[in-house]
């Protein structure tokens, strides 16, 4: 029997999706849930899982086609029949090429592989519509498939290959304590032999803009952009011309913040599992602003504005191949821990391609982070339909002036970018320098 691979609808307005890479080639055996290929859409890029345990029989669609939801990907050829007739009668299972005709019984499906457990985030914090099926077979939007922390060997399996921990194995290197330049953050052979070249100190993390290789006489390289890039060139110029762009920048002192995490950052790990980083103070703030100045938490619908009474910030991650924003929904509703926890685990999923198309959807309000790759500033573009970006710069020493003295403080800046159609400069700068407030004078018992 033969199981359908299906693009499937990752969300209620996606129409088509492209396919990026195949996982699998003809002939390979595949378990039911495990990873085949990789799809691409206009909202979020994933990992379509098998669904049923057999052999791919064959791939209908190529690397790089584009395909309307509901067509036929591939096909599964299945032993699940066979599998349950040789356990009522004793008869031998059939092979790929001859699949079992025998209907006895209903097939027994083959318990779901856990799903790969996330890695830890790494922020800038100075130390560093569901599914809608067209038949059964039809496989469920793989990032529904959450992931769970698992065991350390579970870690290690997900983040390199057998031959790579065997040779970490020869060498006593713990994997977990290198950067992979493999697909999701893997460690790859050639990483573990930059590794052991380096004199044995961790790997680099690996550069965004990965290297191009030139063969020889070559002099430039015709490169097809990927579809994540395509659409965020399109959504980038549609929001310039959409939004009269203005910005404004803020210096704050986060001299305060700065002291409570290194108070608490070791008890906040043991408690909720995740890193004390800047970040999550920053959204408390921003929060708070918002609720203080609500028309920064709105958006234009022609003629009409329309406030949000739910606050869902968009947290901007940076991916080795493109920027995805995943979205924190109701974080008026979480505390600093819950903020740090929902962005981590975003985060990973991105990274991991697990994303639920609902998660980076219905953002009302945007923060990006070009701090954690050492920018000061920046003038960021604003996420349609929203009316602001905030803009976090890096967090560093500097030496300030304070009361007529100089003095050493931790300092970074704030940039907002605004729809001036809507936001007037004057509530602009009134919502970052209430941000700015929070921050100079952060309670310690919020965290």
């Amino acid at each position: 029997m033969k199981v359908d691979v299906i693009m499937p609808q990752m969300g209620e307005s996606i129409q088509e999706g492209t396919v990026v890479r195949w996982l699998k080639k003809v002939g390979d055996r595949v378990k039911r849930d495990e990873p085949i290929l990789e799809i691409s859409t206009d909202k979020v890029d994933a990992e379509i899982p098998s669904p049923a345990a057999g052999v791919l029989a064959e791939i209908k669609v190529a690397e790089g086609k584009t395909v309307e939801i509901k067509t036929a990907l591939a096909a599964i050829e299945t032993e699940a029949e066979a599998g349950a007739a040789a356990s009522a009668g004793g008869a031998p299972a059939a092979s790929a090429s001859e699949p079992a005709k025998s209907a006895a019984s209903p097939a027994r499906a083959e318990k779901a592989s856990p799903a790969p457990p996330p890695r830890a985030e790494k922020q800038a914090d100075g130390d560093s519509t569901p599914q809608r099926e067209s038949s059964p077979a039809t496989p469920a939007a793989p990032a529904q498939r959450r992931t769970e922390p698992g065991t350390r060997e579970e870690r290690l399996r997900t983040r390199s290959s057998p031959l790579v921990r065997r040779m970490a194995q020869e060498h006593d290197v713990d994997i977990t304590t290198l950067a992979g330049t493999g697909i999701s953050g893997r460690v790859t052979k050639k990483d573990f032999e930059a590794y052991l070249q380096g004199g044995g100190s961790p790997a680099a993390a690996p550069a965004l803009a990965p290297a191009v290789a030139f063969t020889p006489g070559e002099r430039t390289k015709r490169e097809t952009l990927s579809v994540m890039r395509r659409k965020i060139a399109e959504h980038m110029v549609v929001s310039k011309r959409t939004s009269a762009h203005v910005h404004s920048f803020f210096e704050v002192d986060y001299s305060a913040v700065d002291k409570i995490r290194k108070e608490k950052k070791d008890a906040f790990l043991d408690r909720h599992g995740v890193k004390l980083t800047y970040l999550p103070f920053i959204l408390v703030a921003v929060v708070d602003a918002l609720k203080a100045f609500p028309s920064l938490n709105a958006s234009v619908d022609g003629e009409a504005l329309i406030y949000k009474k739910d606050i869902n910030l968009g947290v901007a991650v940076a991916l080795d191949w493109g920027l995805i924003v995943p979205v924190i929904k109701n974080a008026e509703e979480k505390n600093l821990a819950g903020l740090a926890k929902a962005t981590a685990d975003l985060a990973e999923r991105a990274r991991a391609k697990k994303l639920l198309p609902d998660e980076v959807q219905g953002g009302t309000f945007t923060i990006t982070n070009p701090g954690v790759f050492g920018s000061m500033f920046g003038t960021p573009i604003i996420n349609q339909p929203q009316l602001a970006i905030l803009g976090v710069g890096t967090i560093e020493k500097r030496v300030k002036v304070v009361e007529d003295a100089i003095a050493i403080r931790t300092m970074g800046y704030l940039s907002i970018g605004f729809d001036h159609r809507i936001i007037d400069g004057a509530v602009a700068d009134q919502f970052v320098s209430h941000i700015k407030k929070l921050l100079e004078n952060f309670d310690p018992r919020l965290v």
